[in-house]
């Protein structure tokens, strides 16, 4: 699970870096870049709520 958080924080990283440039700079490929990492971002999170919920049931 430690190496799912540390995925989820790279990717969170990679998401707010990218959305800055889109508002601050209207940087359009930012923007597209920002979007891509979101949808990661849920399918992890998505998949940490599945491991956590496992492991609380042990």
């Amino acid at each position: 699970m430690k190496t799912l958080v540390e995925k989820i924080a790279a990717q969170y990283e990679a998401f707010s870096a990218n959305a800055a440039l889109q508002v601050e700079k209207n940087n359009k490929a930012a923007g597209t870049r920002a979007r891509k990492a979101a949808l990661e971002l849920s399918k992890l999170l998505k998949e940490f709520r599945a491991e956590s919920v496992a492991e609380a049931k042990k």
